[in-house]
């Protein structure tokens, strides 16, 4: 499990192509320091699991659901990334729950700049829409935000200095894809009262 703050932000290396799924090599001294072989790391919000490790590196399989599901398929060596480790059980959780497992992707729409932040419109895909709420939390590229509008096909986020300096949402362009993933609260509330309406009308 993770909590959506960025420990890092990271560099992809290399990308070797399998045929069926990639090998990616990413740098972030500070997630490597205490990985071993089968850890996880989340890569922009994408839970992976740590092949290789050393000199401040590590590697990490991507098979090609993920990358279909996800925007990994579009990292390129010199990428920027967000790198998280997963939570220490008893550790602060200063984000929301946060599983690395991508519910879909949506793509930068606007940047609105502010005197000290940025409002940016992110689309959403129609699947998705009825899991955000104005308010609400969101994963972003693996990182913990909170909703401020939410719309039928996109919503927007607003993002402190903080975020804009140490994350790749301050780097992000009109037109470049992110990850997303919804509140898996929201998701679980809406599977039993699903079950709890079909039992009600047996």
């Amino acid at each position: 499990m993770f909590t959506g703050i960025v420990e890092e932000l990271g560099e992809v290396t290399a990308v070797e192509d399998l045929g069926d799924s990639s090998r990616f090599r990413l740098r972030g001294p500070i997630v490597t320091e205490d990985a071993k072989h089968g850890d996880s790391i989340a890569v922009n919000g994408v839970c992976l699991t740590v092949v290789e490790s050393g000199d401040g590196e590590f590697t990490a399989d991507v098979m090609a659901e993920t990358l279909k599901r996800s925007s990994l398929g579009a990292l390129r060596p010199g990428s920027r990334v967000n790198l998280e480790r997963p939570t220490a059980v008893g550790a602060r959780l200063g984000g929301h729950i946060v599983q690395g497992h991508v519910d879909g992707t949506g793509t930068v729409i606007e940047r609105t700049p502010s005197e000290n932040w940025e409002i940016v419109r992110i689309s959403l895909p129609s699947g998705l829409a009825r899991y955000v709420v104005e308010k609400g939390s969101i994963t972003v590229d693996g990182v913990s935000l909170t909703v401020v509008e939410a719309g039928p096909d996109s919503f927007t986020i607003s993002l402190i200095p903080t975020t804009l300096a140490l994350t790749t949402l301050g780097i992000k362009q009109p037109g470049d894809p992110v990850n997303l993933e919804v509140d898996v609260i929201a998701k679980y509330v809406e599977r039993l009262l699903g079950a709890n309406a079909e039992e009600s009308a047996k």
